[in-house]
């Protein structure tokens, strides 16, 4: 039995190692991805395949790690020995995407596998068809580079040389693909050290006792905090914008049932995969899921294999959540986005305090890169901007910031950095007014960042999402704006790709700059109950626009700048009757809610004509509590004109029925329909080079 003390003490050691993993590495790694943006984690699991400790670490890394680990022992089996070192980023084998490679490293004392440290980290390109790998129209894994299965690079401690020669050779900027792996392998070699001395001082079986009590009284934890959610099902859908190769939107539901201490969430009814990169695996599914039930039960819990024993995940196998090879993964970061959202909505009911308003709403992968003539050397730019959270009940959401699923990555890659080692500019970087979504807290505020080419030409892709759905608000707060990627040739702002947010390889040359606009987040509560003070605030701040402290807020300023009360209090009421708030029609089970994917509602025409909702007009269907249900609007001259159908299973996801009151409000979208990029005019004889 282990004491209490001792038991504490070897808790914070093997979080410490983690910790020291992480500094080591953010110091000795090749990449700005990793020395900069700290586009990495670390854990240590044990040899059961499970995770004992992580600290400041990217849940999308870490969660599926155990999986990768698991089928590297299943792999092995014996033949797992002292100076091995395994690789892998195989979606398909506990994987993120192409680009995030794990290494796994087995520390033997006397004789005995022990623990496993391990990084996954993100390369800057790992091959494919486009510099940085991420590509926006993807159709197949094979397109997004080198597919790496457990495999030993390392060998009783003797590099594989062959394996690392073909598998880099595939790679863009060798020489820092090799760099970032020696950096990853003595990161972990670091760890091992750490372990050996707790082995030392504790003993072997003492140490791994130690640890079984460990995730035994984490699982006992996050059970006595499930245990406090009202039992019973909920339910909710959300979108993604797009596949990549089509504009249709793409849908996910969810079915959350809480049964005393144990969770279960199913996803059937989600879209089958496509063809394009918005995959995953059931591993990052699982991860999306539990980050949300972890940010909401317990921030502070310990993160370790106890804390997901009670959580179990479903998702029909072929759908865009698990799927099957050859599908596109390098979305992955969209997919696991999306599904929080659909999570946060369905508990939006069941915990109204606990849940904010969505996020930002992507990882914004963007990538400019091709070959410097002045250094005659290939360069990657990676930026993923940060954006907006959503608001909560005590506060307003977070300005340029990376959410609660992104560790301790950096918001923007640092000016100086990227122009020294980057044949590239930064013009601007700046908070995006009028981006938080409105509500009685508003949703933080996403970023503006203008970076000019300034070689002769290169490529630019894209790999995102809330580029036209915007990330929804809560309790009847509004959508904060959705992201936008675009880029400015001639003077003339142009999509890089046919569709927002998915792009490959669109050609810039010397000159064009890159438009990165990042969503806000969503509001909480209404706009109109927001403290006009705060609003003024926000309006001397430039967070907010006079226009949209009167659209969105209904306040209006005096000569002077000051609030004027009595105008303010006189347009808020105005605002209010002009609500299209209607009546819940009787269930029509004929009546189909969804088309080619989309949920539909009906409305009678002469409804739609007065609070200009046009068939086919995207919509929001707002309630008190909860989050709102997104939908196309369908003209039906049978119903009333003061009704609105939604169909049985719509309703049940808002939580409302015939005859209650709901609101309907337009929803702004980003790009519909993306402007054919006019192609940059070639560069001089004397200048062009390949990209």
């Amino acid at each position: 039995m282990v004491d209490p003390i001792t038991l504490e003490v070897i808790q914070e050691r093997l979080i410490s190692t983690v910790r020291e993993m992480r500094g080591t590495l953010a110091r000795v790694a090749y990449s700005s991805v990793l020395y900069e943006a700290r586009d990495f984690s670390c854990v240590v699991m044990n040899a059961r395949g499970e995770a004992v400790a992580q600290s400041e670490d990217n849940p999308g890394h870490i969660i599926p790690l155990p999986w990768s680990v698991r089928i590297a022992i299943e792999r092995f089996r014996d033949d797992i020995n002292p100076g091995d070192v395994i690789l892998i980023n195989d979606p398909y084998s506990g994987g993120t995407h192409l680009n995030d490679v794990a290494v796994i490293c087995p520390v033997f004392v006397g004789g005995r596998l022990l623990l496993f440290p391990a990084i996954r980290a993100h390369w800057a390109d790992v091959g494919g068809m486009t510099p940085g790998s991420l590509s926006g129209t993807s159709t197949e894994i094979f397109q997004e580079g080198v597919r790496i299965p457990p495999i030993k690079i390392y060998e009783g401690g003797k590099l594989m040389r062959g394996v690392a020669d073909l598998m880099f050779a595939n790679m863009r900027v060798e020489p820092e693909r090799r760099g970032d792996l020696q950096a990853m392998i003595e990161t972990c070699r670091t760890a091992e050290r750490r372990i050996h001395e707790m082995a030392a001082k504790f003993g072997i079986d003492g140490l791994l006792e130690a640890i079984d009590v460990i995730l035994d009284r984490t699982e006992a934890q996050i059970r006595e905090l499930i245990g406090r959610v009202p039992d019973g099902v909920y339910v909710y859908e959300d979108y993604l914008d797009a596949s990549g190769t089509t504009d249709d939107p793409v849908l996910l539901k969810t079915r959350i049932e809480v049964a005393g201490t144990d969770v279960h969430v199913d996803f059937t009814g989600t879209a089958a995969q496509v063809a394009g990169p918005i995959n995953a695996s059931l591993a990052v599914t699982t991860t999306a899921v539990f980050t949300i039930l972890k940010t909401v039960l317990d921030p502070d819990l310990p993160v370790n294999q106890g804390a997901f024993r009670p959580v179990r995940v479903t998702a029909p196998e072929g759908t865009i959540l698990n799927a099957r090879f050859p599908a596109a993964c390098g979305g992955f970061a969209e997919i696991r986005r999306r599904t929080q959202s659909v999570v946060m909505g369905a508990l939006s009911r069941a915990l109204p305090d606990a849940i904010a308003g969505d996020v930002k709403g992507s990882a914004n992968h963007c990538y400019v890169g091709g070959l410097d003539p002045e250094t005659n050397s290939h360069f990657i730019f990676y930026e993923y901007p940060a954006g907006g959270t959503g608001g909560y009940l005590e506060a307003d959401g977070s300005s340029a910031f990376r959410s609660f699923d992104e560790g301790d990555f950096s918001s923007i890659q640092p000016v100086e950095s990227i122009e020294n080692e980057l044949p590239l500019v930064i013009e601007r970087t700046a908070l995006r007014t009028d981006s938080g979504g409105p509500g009685r807290t508003r949703g933080g505020l996403g970023i503006e960042r203008d970076v000019r080419v300034a070689t002769a030409r290169a490529s630019y892709s894209v790999l995102s999402d809330r580029c036209i759905i915007p990330p929804f608000g809560l309790h009847g707060g509004g959508a904060g704006a959705p992201n936008s990627f675009t880029y400015r040739h001639a003077g003339v702002e142009l999509q890089p790709g046919k569709i927002p947010g998915k792009a490959t390889g669109c050609p810039v040359v010397r000159g064009d700059v890159v438009l990165m606009r990042s969503a806000g987040g969503g509001g909480y509560g209404d706009p109109l109950a927001r403290d006009p003070e705060r609003v003024h605030d926000d309006v001397r701040l430039g967070f907010v626009t006079a226009r949209g402290a009167a659209d969105a807020y209904g306040v209006v300023f005096a000569p002077d700048g000051a609030v004027d009360a009595a105008a303010t209090a006189a347009l808020r009421a105005s605002l209010v009757l002009q609500r299209c708030n209607l009546t819940v029609a009787a269930h029509d089970a004929a009546s189909g809610e969804y088309s080619h994917g989309r949920r539909y509602v009906q409305v009678h025409p002469s409804t739609a004509k007065r609070f200009g909702l046009p068939e086919g007009t995207p919509i929001e269907i707002v309630v008190p509590v909860g989050a709102p249900l997104r939908a196309w609007v369908k003209l039906n001259d049978a119903l009333a004109s003061d009704a609105v159908w939604i169909g049985a299973e719509g309703a049940a996801m808002i939580g409302t029925a015939p005859g209650n009151a709901v609101r309907l409000r337009a929803l702004a979208l980003g790009f519909a329909v993306a402007p054919k990029a006019a192609a940059p005019k070639p560069a001089p004889a004397s200048e062009a080079v390949s990209a």
